[in-house]
């Protein structure tokens, strides 16, 4: 009879009926939670904590500039639905107007510190089409997004920090100019990379002593009625790196694939490569000379364990091995 009372006490606990256990703080705007903006609760947290802290975010449009800071390690923000818990800023280049670096403190949400999780959120930039606007900026290492929707336009992910590792995996990441840029390794998996007009989608800025850049894996690049004539990415540095394998690619994307930016000796020096992507913006035979398609051997070495230097799991202890 004990193993019968055992058999349902476990089944709730599995399925989440204990999961307020694992909140740390709440956050809604209705007064409802312990606070009722976001970056309350992060300013309330304990550095560097002994164990991972959870700050669950009630559905609303937080208009909120969010900063996770350096000694906010192994914190989690997790949303109550991605479609309806909203982060919101709209600065943008001209409005910081802090000079030729403006561009890095435009963001809506950023990201400073180590083994950062997010789930089930939008990061909004709503400066709109006004040049250089960041919605999230990550420059952590192990950072971990799960079913986010990073919307803006250009510049819309700048994720940095040489030698940092980041995961995105189910997430939505639509932009128009660049807005996929920066130093970081970042894998992104099952992933709806959206462009709004004809640009680039990345401009990676890897440095020459990091061995992986941006891999995109079996995502699914689409675009908006404006865009029908879409870069997979251009050099922002002279070493960039950028893969894109099994991916499903639109008519929007451009055969050549890539593009020089200002220096054409940068194309000596910059990875960019392919490998059994379909849809009819695949087209491995048109693209620059310049570029590659990866053979078998070459395709294995761009796992997600390989590339992150992680485990071959799913949740959060992805990098435990460490």
């Amino acid at each position: 009879m004990k193993l019968f009372f055992l058999i349902p006490l476990l089944f709730l606990i599995s399925t989440g009926t204990f999961a307020e256990k694992y909140i740390d703080m709440t956050v809604a705007q209705d007064g409802s939670g312990d606070f009722t903006t976001i970056q309350e609760a992060i300013n309330a947290t304990k550095s560097f904590p002994p164990s991972p802290i959870t700050i669950f975010i009630k559905n609303g449009t937080y208009n909120e500039k969010v900063r996770i800071y350096s000694w906010n390690t192994d914190l989690k923000l997790v949303g109550e639905s991605a479609e309806n818990t909203i982060i919101t800023w709209d600065d943008y280049f001209e409005k910081i107007d802090l000079g030729r670096n403006s561009t890095f403190q435009t963001y809506t949400l950023k990201v400073e510190a180590n083994d950062f999780t997010a789930e089930n959120l939008t990061v909004v930039n709503s400066a709109g089409p006004v040049g250089q606007a960041v919605a999230l900026h990550v420059e952590g290492d192990r950072c971990i997004f799960r079913n986010i929707r990073i919307v803006a336009n250009q510049d819309a992910l700048y994720a940095a920090g040489r030698n940092c590792r980041q995961y995105y995996t189910g997430c939505y990441i639509e932009g128009t100019t660049d807005f996929i840029f920066g130093e970081a390794t970042a894998f992104f998996e099952n992933c709806t990379i959206h462009s709004k007009s004809n640009s680039y989608i990345t401009a990676a800025s890897t440095h020459e002593s990091v061995e992986f850049g941006y891999v995109f894996y079996r995502c699914n690049l689409t675009a908006g009625i404006k865009a029908n004539n879409v870069y997979l990415g251009r050099p922002w540095r002279k070493f960039a790196k950028t893969v894109f394998i099994e991916c499903e690619l639109g008519n929007h994307i451009n055969p050549e694939g890539w593009k020089a930016w200002s220096n054409a000796d940068d194309l000596h020096t910059t990875y960019y490569a392919v490998y059994e992507n379909t849809g009819p913006g695949a087209n491995p035979g048109k693209r620059v000379a310049w570029s590659h398609v990866l053979s078998n051997l070459e395709a294995k070495k761009y796992s997600r364990e390989n590339v992150l230097k992680a485990r071959p799991v799913d949740d959060d202890d992805l990098w435990l091995s460490e």
